[in-house]
């Protein structure tokens, strides 16, 4: 008889505690619904660019040539493919919003230098303020500690666009 009470009891309780974490779920949907998301940086359609070194980017070595840059936007992740001219040469990496001071008048990538070695640091389009930063690779980041960083500019424009 006792033990039957207890049962009822807790069954009670567990009702309780499941309708309050339904509550809460419900809050927190409705909570995310309402909140502004920030839009990701985009470059919108694709960037043609001739880089006139060997780089890597994300944990791909590249030689110099001509690519194309592909945003590849996802809810979860943003990465981005650049892949050479003529299709033999590709890479896929992951990159996160970026910001610069000054809206770019054109548009193009940024690489970090370390010594002779060129890292696709960041890439921005003209006319916007928000761009992409790649996420280092760990090769990049025990290059970096040993070695001085310059940066490399290098123009890129809209595939069918003539450059600038």
């Amino acid at each position: 008889m006792s033990i039957e009470t207890i049962d009822k009891a807790h069954a009670g309780h567990k009702g309780t505690r499941m309708r309050y974490l339904v509550s809460l779920l419900i809050a927190l949907v409705f909570a995310l619904t309402i909140y502004p998301a920030k839009a990701k940086a985009q470059i919108i359609g694709d960037l043609e660019v001739n880089i006139p070194f060997a780089f890597h980017a994300g944990n791909t070595k590249l030689p110099a040539g001509n690519y194309r840059i592909h945003m590849l936007d996802n809810s979860d992740l943003t990465v981005m493919e650049i892949s050479s001219a003529d299709g033999s040469t590709s890479a896929l990496f992951e990159v996160q919003e970026a910001e610069t001071n000054a809206t770019p008048a054109k548009s193009e990538l940024i690489f970090n230098k370390y010594g002779n070695r060129y890292f696709l640091a960041k890439l921005f389009d003209e006319g916007n303020p928000s761009g992409s930063k790649v996420i280092e690779s760990r090769y990049e980041k025990k290059v970096s500690q040993s070695t001085a960083e310059a940066q490399a500019h290098v123009s890129a424009h809209h595939r069918g666009q003539q450059g600038k």
